[in-house]
């Protein structure tokens, strides 16, 4: 089975760094674990990416954006990635409430 690497872009980070920020003013705990389990579900992306849907924003981009979704009902965020040869680039880390990105 291939497998890739995954990198996350410097705006993706930012936004994992926002959110982290958001959750730990009201539960530091919480805040930690949900790191946490956002770094697993993006380990996942190492093999099989392609399991993932298009995401919205596929629409509007010329290459082909990707999502995976963690956290439950108004906690989802969507991780939007796109795959090039033998790397999943993770461009952004978006709450799901959030409008959807346009070029």
């Amino acid at each position: 089975m291939k497998k890739y690497h995954v990198e996350i872009t410097a705006v993706a980070a930012a936004e994992l760094r926002e959110a982290y920020l958001w959750i730990q003013e009201d539960s530091p705990e919480r805040a930690v674990r949900w790191r946490e389990g956002l770094h697993k579900q993006t380990e996942r992306l190492e093999t099989l990416p392609e399991r993932c849907p298009f995401a919205p924003e596929n629409d509007f981009f010329a290459e082909e954006i990707r999502q995976l979704l963690y956290g439950r009902r108004s906690g989802r965020y969507r991780i939007l990635f796109t795959i090039e040869k033998d790397t999943v680039y993770i461009l952004h880390i978006r709450q799901g409430a959030r409008r959807v990105l346009q070029a």
